[in-house]
């Protein structure tokens, strides 16, 4: 049984950084790719950041670049998101997912590609 659990969400201020981490198990980690969504309040989910089952290619929406860094630990079977410089309209709940092997090019367009989802942590950043 596959259970993908995330955490280190809460309430920062503007400004501030945060460090999400999601654990999957009942997988072989090392041959998923791996990816953030967020669902800010009252809006769909969109994709946020994806890595590599290597780790070696990494994607980001516009919105982050620069500003969050995705990693992941293969030997601790966990995914991580750097969130720095965080703003106000990066409140959301964030989810991690899982996909066998690779990102694809339409990773953050079609959620269907992705075989595994966590239940989310909140992340709220206040003004």
């Amino acid at each position: 049984q596959v259970q993908v659990v995330e955490s280190g969400g809460g309430l920062v201020q503007a400004g501030g950084s945060l460090r999400l981490s999601c654990t999957a198990s009942g997988l072989t980690f090392d041959d998923y790719a791996m990816s953030w969504f967020r669902q800010p309040p009252g809006k769909e989910r969109e994709g946020v950041s994806c890595i590599s089952w290597s780790g070696d290619s990494t994607f980001y929406a516009d919105s982050v670049k620069g500003r969050f860094t995705i990693s992941r630990d293969n030997a601790k079977n966990t995914l991580y998101l750097q969130m720095n410089s965080l703003k106000p309209e990066d409140t959301a709940m964030y989810y991690c997912a899982a996909r066998y092997n690779f990102c694809t090019t339409a990773w953050r367009q079609d959620e269907s590609l992705w075989a595994y989802w966590g239940q989310g942590t909140q992340v709220t950043v206040s003004s």
